[in-house]
């Protein structure tokens, strides 16, 4: 990397560490790898782990963000990806027949309305979420990974029961084109363009209504003096001081500007909405990131002597999932992905080792409210048929009727969470 002002060791080493780390992820994917197809899935948690990082953003923030210091500017930023990401789903779906995609139209039941209240009360006390636990990692390891493994635990125990009962399985509502749930385009098929611009302007008034109320209780914050604001949003919305006639390529300002910067929250949601968008084209399906979980705390009972015929016979699945290579599998090569995502651009930001030991202390009261934090969101993954990848962001994107239910009763849960935890820390 060449700067016209020189640098000081230290600072230069990380940078130098995350482009050659970025090369090694790459090599080893390309040559290693079992397919290209997993080569793809490595392609797009890379960039959904760089795009949550370098964006500061997240699901879990919008409801703890606005509950702790009342921005709700999160929550409004995740109304305009939703909106976006339903418009590229439409040029993916009008000219096609939506069965032929793996489309996550899923089941509104009491399982969806338990599932998404236990997540929000669970993310709440873990400040993460499916996706976030990943990231986090690296910036908070002692709180992210007792997360996971009890993330883990929870999904693995909910497996029986989401493969089973009638409560999770079955749907109280469903539109002529999926048995499964509510398309919106079904409830449209008379606005001229097969359903999908009722569904688009329904989905439009679904965000407006949230971001209505979010303003209003941003501004009865703000009146009560309970404001506080975050201040990363408050970093990210420096302006940019640029001029372009001073504009030269290898200057420490340039640099700053390519890797540095922080993402504006819209940059992020643009961003990880594009590569939604990639998912969709190449794989035909959305993004989901909870599932693994489970074979991984299976994965972990294998060591302690357990076969993968006894963990499939319990969780009503197969062998494989358990005694298949880990990069063999799509989405945990993707996950993967999101880790080493947020470890290229900390390193390339110069900011790693000040993230990585920004918070790494843990006490016996954190690591109970982190334990049942992820206990929480795993089981409550199973009961709603994802986390706020599968049952909030694809199933909106996929126009499913389900993602709208699960956002409501989630936003409660992650309020009672909230209540909660302030409690237990008090």
């Amino acid at each position: 990397m060449l700067v016209s002002k020189p640098m000081q060791r230290e600072s230069k080493i990380q940078p130098i560490f995350g482009f050659a780390f970025l090369g090694i992820i790459l090599f080893m994917g390309y040559n290693f790898l079992e397919s290209g197809m997993l080569f793809f899935r490595l392609l797009m948690g890379l960039s959904l782990g760089y795009a949550l990082s370098r964006a500061y953003t997240g699901f879990a923030g919008s409801i703890n963000r606005a509950y702790t210091t009342g921005s709700t500017k999160l929550l409004r930023t995740l109304m305009f990806m939703f909106f976006i990401t339903t418009l590229i789903s439409t040029a993916f779906l009008f000219n096609a027949d939506p069965t032929t995609f793996g489309l996550w139209i899923n089941p509104i039941n009491f399982g969806l309305l338990a599932g998404g209240a236990l997540f929000g009360f669970g993310m709440s006390f873990s400040a993460c979420c499916a996706s976030g636990v990943l990231t986090d990692l690296v910036t908070a390891l002692p709180r992210a990974l007792v997360t996971l493994v009890f993330f883990g635990m929870g999904v693995f125990l909910g497996f029986p029961i989401q493969r089973s009962a009638e409560f999770v399985t079955a749907t109280w509502f469903n539109s002529s084109t999926f048995e499964t749930g509510v398309f919106l385009p079904d409830l449209f098929k008379w606005d001229g363009l097969n359903g999908y611009l009722g569904a688009i302007l329904l989905t439009a008034l679904f965000c407006g209504i949230v971001i209505f109320f979010s303003y209003k209780f941003e501004s009865s914050r703000k009146r009560n003096n309970t404001y506080a604001g975050h201040f990363m949003e408050t970093r990210q919305d420096e302006p940019d001081t640029f001029d372009s006639k001073e504009y030269s390529l290898f200057s420490n300002e340039t640099y700053n500007r390519l890797f540095v910067r922080p993402w504006t929250l819209k940059q992020g949601a643009v961003a990880i909405a594009l590569v939604f968008a990639l998912l969709m084209g190449v794989t035909g399906s959305g993004w989901g990131a909870s599932t693994p979980y489970g074979f991984w705390f299976g994965k972990v009972l294998m060591l302690f002597g357990v076969s993968a015929e006894a963990l499939a016979e319990f969780t009503l699945g197969a062998p494989e999932h358990y005694s298949a290579p880990f990069f063999s599998h799509p989405v945990n090569t993707q996950n993967a992905g999101i880790f080493l995502g947020t470890i290229v651009f900390l390193l390339t930001a110069n900011k790693f080792r000040e993230a990585f030991m920004s918070e790494m202390s843990l006490s016996v009261r954190q690591f109970f409210l982190f334990a049942l934090g992820g206990l929480s969101m795993g089981f409550g993954t199973r009961l709603a048929n994802g986390c706020n990848v599968g049952a909030l962001y694809t199933p909106i994107a996929q126009f499913s009727l389900s993602g709208w239910v699960f956002l409501a009763v989630m936003i409660l849960g992650g309020i009672i969470g909230n209540k909660f935890a302030k409690v237990w820390f008090k």
